[in-house]
């Protein structure tokens, strides 16, 4: 399944090891995760979010906050029944270990440019297969999924339709209107909602949409803290201003977007 990033010939598992023909090679880490990412593909020294944001989120996540997000897309997936899964920018592999209990037939794969959050994801994870790799030259053979799960995640139409099989599928999720708008508010003094527009992506047709929305009601200010560190936003704050924010526990809402879309099946004759 797995191709050579410098060669894009496949790679075959020996002990621990990934090796092609022309023996370029890579090692399994103690985590259980597998490092195709060259230099030559890395736009920094450390690509991806750094520690800080990773950790923030993986606290966020595991605490249980965007539950009900993954519920939703696991619903998606055992509606798809799906025999192997990508997630496309799986991070530290929170909604990937989902995934797996969802489909527990099925083979789960997750990439992230992160070297960081894959080690923890596969850390956590020994029965799904990780790896570090970029999100625009994806180390996969052609047409070997039935799923691609992309949550926030940057892709490349291209890479979508290679990886997918005739007829599969891309779950995307993307933020709504009202993502995170007392965030916002926070911050601009004219706020910008998201569109709900439908993304036209080259190379596949949509087929459904669900909203989903949900208030979260805070207790403490660390839960606060962590939100607002995990996402883009969080710059825009100083350190003093956070404090400020979290201390008020305001009650933010999230709004999130789900869409299916079918891979273009290849025309025959």
């Amino acid at each position: 399944m797995y191709l050579c990033p410098l060669c894009q010939n496949p790679l075959t598992l020996a002990e621990k090891q990934y090796q092609c023909v022309n023996r370029h090679s890579f090692d399994i880490a103690r985590e259980g995760y597998v490092n195709l990412l060259p230099v030559q593909q890395k736009n920094s020294k450390d690509p991806g979010d750094n520690k800080d944001m990773m950790l923030a989120r993986r606290a966020f996540l595991h605490a249980g906050w965007y539950a009900p997000l993954a519920q939703a897309v696991c619903n998606t997936l055992s509606t798809l029944a799906p025999e192997n899964v990508l997630d496309l920018g799986c991070g530290e592999g929170y909604y990937t270990a989902q995934f797996k209990q969802a489909l527990p037939t099925a083979a789960v794969y997750g990439v992230d440019i992160s070297k960081a959050a894959v080690k923890f994801a596969a850390k956590a994870n020994s029965n799904i297969q990780f790896s570090v790799a970029s999100a625009y030259q994806l180390p996969f053979a052609e047409h070997c999924f039935d799923i691609i799960v992309r949550i926030y995640a940057p892709s490349k139409p291209q890479e979508l339709q290679r990886l997918l099989k005739p007829g599969g599928y891309l779950l995307t999720v993307t933020p709504g209107p009202q993502h995170l708008l007392q965030i916002k508010q926070a911050v601009y003094d004219n706020v910008r909602l998201h569109s709900d527009d439908v993304e036209a992506i080259a190379g596949f047709s949509h087929r459904s949409r669900q909203r989903l929305q949900f208030q979260l009601n805070f207790n403490q200010p660390a839960d606060v803290l962590a939100l607002v560190q995990m996402v883009p936003l969080a710059w825009k704050f100083s350190a003093e201003q956070k404090q400020q924010f979290a201390a008020t526990l305001p009650q933010i809402d999230v709004d999130f977007l789900l869409d299916v879309y079918q891979h273009a099946p290849l025309k025959t004759g």
